[in-house]
């Protein structure tokens, strides 16, 4: 952590279960006795549409607002959407980005996106086919969220432990959804 607290952005578009993401990191934060606050930024936060959440957790947080290049961890659901979070990011900040892009009129190309990655984030980076994976795995890619999760844990990128991670699943996920969920974060520690 680079202070007393740990921020994180969490960026996609509507219906890939953003929501649900930032509620499970909050209470796996809170099963490890930290203080918690989140904030959702809508955009058009309906299914297509620019959301984004953020998380602070720690010892004392005051404004649940990552600032600009205040971000410890980007963990974005579509790829041009860590993009456009990037003003969140300095240096340090290291970005989780699934390999998903939401289709549109006059998107770029897979190579263009990846040279723009490759331009504009300057920290670690971490390009993973999450989506592809949970819908091959598991049947499921709205999954994506919860198995990128499970990367970030177990690659340390962020300061949580795996076990309050599954009893926040426990807790959070209504009982016929717990089982994959739990599979989805596990499928990520052999990535």
């Amino acid at each position: 952590m680079k202070k007393d607290n740990f921020k994180t952005v969490i960026a996609g578009v509507g219906g890939q279960g953003l929501i649900t993401l930032t509620q499970l990191i909050a209470e796996s934060a809170l099963v490890e006795g930290s203080d918690v606050r989140t904030s959702e930024l809508h955009g058009l936060s309906q299914r297509g549409g620019s959301v984004e959440t953020h998380i602070i957790f720690g010892r004392k947080v005051y404004s649940p607002l990552v600032g600009q290049g205040e971000a410890d961890l980007i963990l974005s659901l579509e790829i041009l959407e860590a993009l456009r979070k990037i003003h969140y990011a300095d240096s340090e900040t290291a970005f989780l980005i699934n390999g998903y892009s939401l289709p549109y009129s006059g998107s770029p190309s897979d190579k263009e996106i990846s040279d723009m990655i490759k331009k504009e984030i300057k920290g670690e980076k971490y390009i993973v086919p999450a989506s592809k994976i949970c819908n091959e795995k598991l049947g499921k890619e709205v999954l994506s969220g919860t198995y990128l999760l499970g990367f970030a844990v177990y690659n340390k990128l962020i300061p949580l432990k795996a076990e309050s991670v599954l009893r926040a699943i426990e807790r959070l996920m209504p009982d016929k959804y717990r089982k994959i969920n739990k599979e989805a974060f596990k499928l990520a520690q052999s990535s």
